[in-house]
């Protein structure tokens, strides 16, 4: 059984113990392995904007952080929430880089998680002439994203 399907079956364990009726789909592409969660009482996942289903992608990357290896991602999703999620926050930093660029102000975005900030960066990184930073402390850190052309 690969990987994926075991975090699948793993995953199906956990949401049946908490007494949801969830179907785990697997979906790989280029960016990494996306296992979405549909079905009865998956919104309790993203209750408290989607708190559920962070703790249980950090069970998961814990659970699984040898097998899945430094080089992959794996994503746990429920009714592509965090597909939405995803990109809603590279628009919105796409729109800061641009009105950076013609403002000449910097923008901040945050405090963001890891994943999150890396989404940031690499949206920025698409919008010629901007450029962006992670600044803080650890859980708090926030994205400031600038003109190239100072």
């Amino acid at each position: 059984m690969q990987i994926e399907q075991q975090i699948a079956e793993f995953i199906a364990q956990v949401t049946r113990h908490m007494g949801l009726g969830v179907v785990a789909r697997v979906d790989t592409n280029d960016e990494g392995t996306r296992i979405n969660l549909e079905g009865d009482g998956a919104e309790v996942l993203l209750a408290k904007r989607g708190e559920g289903l962070q703790a249980l992608q950090h069970i998961v990357d814990s659970a699984f952080r040898r097998q899945i290896g430094e080089g992959k991602r794996l994503f746990v999703d429920c009714m592509d929430f965090r597909k939405g999620k995803d990109n809603e926050l590279k628009a919105m930093a796409k729109f800061l880089a641009e009105k950076a660029k013609t403002t000449g102000a910097e923008q901040s975005i945050g405090p963001l998680n890891a994943y999150e900030r890396r989404l940031v960066h690499l949206a920025v990184a698409e919008v010629p002439g901007a450029t962006s930073e992670s600044i803080g402390d650890a859980a708090v850190k926030t994205v400031t994203i600038s003109s190239l052309a100072k």
